[in-house]
C-alpha cells in the first residue's frame, strides 16, 4: 500500500495544489479492493445476460427485469433502484437519450436502434458500475460507427492512463480523439469516483487541458463514462421525469464505461 503521507508531502513541494491532490478517503483499502470485485464480478455478469438475451421487440421493461433478478440471484443489489428517487434498477438510454433512461413497457426496441444499458451492482456496501452499448438489427453504418468510436476513446483513454498522470488527461485524450472522428462529448456529465459509495469524488472530466487536473493516486477507483454525441454536444433534461438526458439537436448518443482501479503498476478495469 501507498505513503498517503509521503506521497501528498512529496507533491506539496513540488508545488501541487491542495485542491488538486486525492483526500484519504478517496484511497481504497485492500479490503475495499475485494469487495469492489466482488460486486463487479456480478455487474459482468448481468451485462453478459443482458447481451445474451437482448433483441428487436423487447421493452426496455424487459431488460429491468433480466438486470433486477440476475443481480438479486447471485447475491447483489442493484444500485439504481429507489437511488434519489430513481425507481428502476437499470438505466436504458435509446438512440437520442443521452443518459439515465427509465426502464418502460412502451419503449420498444425497433431494428436499427442504439441502446446504452447502464448497471450497478452493491456488494457488501461497495459498489461497481459499467455500461455497455447494445445495437439492435440492422445498425446504419453511421451509428456503428458512433458507437465504435465511443469505445475507442474510452479504452484509448485507460491505455494511457497511469498512476500519477493527471485526472484531465482523461478528458483530453477522449475529446482529442472523438473530435477526429467528426463526433462531439457531452461535457455536463462525467464519470466519478466510486466504490465505497454510488458516487464519490472525483468528478472525472470527458474533455479538459492536458497535464491538470487532480494527480491520481494508486488506491484510488474511477469510473470513465464517455457520452459520444452523433451532432452537438448539448444536452437537456427531460422536465417530465427530471432523469433522462437527450441530445439538443435530436442526434444519436452512444456510451460505454468502465470501473477502473488505478494500482502502484498500471490500472486494471474491473467492471466492463
Amino acid at each position: 500500500m501507498i505513503d498517503f503521507d509521503a506521497l501528498i508531502a512529496k507533491y506539496q513541494k513540488l508545488g501541487v495544489s491542495k485542491n488538486d491532490l486525492p483526500t484519504k478517503d478517496m484511497i481504497k483499502t485492500e479490503d475495499d479492493i475485494i469487495a469492489i470485485k466482488k460486486a463487479a464480478f456480478i455487474n459482468n455478469a448481468v451485462l453478459d445476460e443482458v447481451a445474451k438475451k437482448i433483441k428487436v421487440g423487447m421493452s426496455t421493461e424487459e431488460i429491468n427485469t433480466i438486470v433486477h433478478n440476475k443481480t438479486i440471484e447471485m447475491g447483489g443489489i442493484p444500485a439504481p433502484l429507489n437511488y434519489e428517487g430513481f425507481p428502476k434498477s437499470v438505466c436504458t438510454s435509446i438512440n437520442d437519450m443521452v443518459c439515465h433512461g427509465i426502464p418502460c413497457k412502451a419503449d420498444i426496441l425497433k431494428d436499427g436502434d442504439i441502446i446504452n444499458v447502464d448497471c450497478t451492482t452493491i456488494v457488501d456496501n461497495h459498489y461497481a458500475d459499467a455500461s455497455r452499448m447494445f445495437m439492435i438489427g440492422n445498425v446504419s453504418k453511421e451509428m456503428q460507427r458512433l458507437v465504435k468510436v465511443a469505445k475507442e476513446s474510452l479504452d484509448l483513454a485507460v491505455k494511457n492512463l497511469k498512476p500519477f498522470s493527471r485526472l484531465r488527461d482523461i478528458g483530453y485524450t477522449i475529446e482529442k480523439y472523438v473530435k477526429s472522428q467528426g463526433f462531439s462529448v457531452v461535457h455536463e456529465i462525467g464519470g466519478h469516483g466510486v466504490g465505497n459509495d454510488f458516487h464519490e469524488d472525483p468528478f472525472v472530466f470527458h474533455y479538459g487541458k492536458k497535464g491538470t487536473g487532480m494527480v491520481l493516486f494508486p488506491g484510488m477507483v474511477i469510473t470513465i463514462e464517455p457520452m459520444v454525441n452523433e451532432g452537438s454536444r448539448h444536452v437537456f433534461l427531460d422536465a417530465s421525469n427530471n432523469w433522462t438526458i437527450y441530445t439538443d439537436d435530436g442526434g444519436w448518443s452512444a456510451q460505454w464505461e468502465y470501473t477502473i482501479w488505478i494500482k502502484e503498476d498500471g490500472v486494471e478495469i474491473i467492471a466492463y
